[in-house]
């Protein structure tokens, strides 16, 4: 690989987490710090573009620390895009995380997966977070024997020679699959 472009981001929701949804909590409160700790390391070997799912936790909060990372200059040319496995597929969010979806599509790039409602549309999904990346930032706990979809992702990943990050949702520790070079 000559040069990386775009970064994909995956990571498990917080039913999985320690802290859970608790975004007030100090895990969470680190666990995001160090996704934007290695967004900025990745940004400075020149990774400007990102893309991300759509699904409540880490995506979310990867986008709005993408957005909010954009909005200072020496990061204004960051790119954002979303991969929605379908449309109406966070018709069960709440209000509120209905709304910071929302606002994350407004100021990003929105790809659907499929048009269809069906558990392929996930799949397709994670394959579209795989085929787009240079190099791979996860929020996971690294038990592969827990099938879930960032798994799949990291997996798929790891496969293809992809270098991967992985903070670990309770410690935030970092490990490097691959070398980020």
């Amino acid at each position: 690989m000559d040069k990386m472009k775009t970064c994909a981001v995956a990571g498990h929701q917080p039913k999985r987490f320690k802290f859970k949804y608790k975004e007030n909590y100090t895990g969470c409160k680190r666990l995001k710090k160090r996704l934007k700790e290695q967004f900025i390391g990745v940004y400075k070997k020149g990774v400007h573009s990102f893309v991300i799912g759509s699904a409540l936790g880490v995506d979310v909060w990867s986008g709005e620390i993408l957005l909010r990372l954009r909005e200072e200059p020496e990061y204004s040319d960051i790119r954002l895009t979303i991969v929605v496995p379908f449309d109406g597929h966070d018709k069960d969010w709440d209000a509120h995380n209905k709304r910071r979806m929302e606002f994350l599509k407004r100021h990003s790039e929105v790809i659907y997966a499929s048009n269809i409602s069906d558990a392929a549309s996930f799949y397709k999904r994670d394959q579209y977070l795989v085929s787009q990346a240079d190099c791979l930032i996860a929020v996971f706990d690294r038990d592969f024997a827990v099938k879930s979809s960032v798994e799949r992702i990291v997996r798929g990943a790891l496969k293809k020679d992809i270098p991967t990050v992985c903070i670990h949702p309770d410690t935030a520790e970092v490990f490097h699959q691959n070398q980020v070079k």
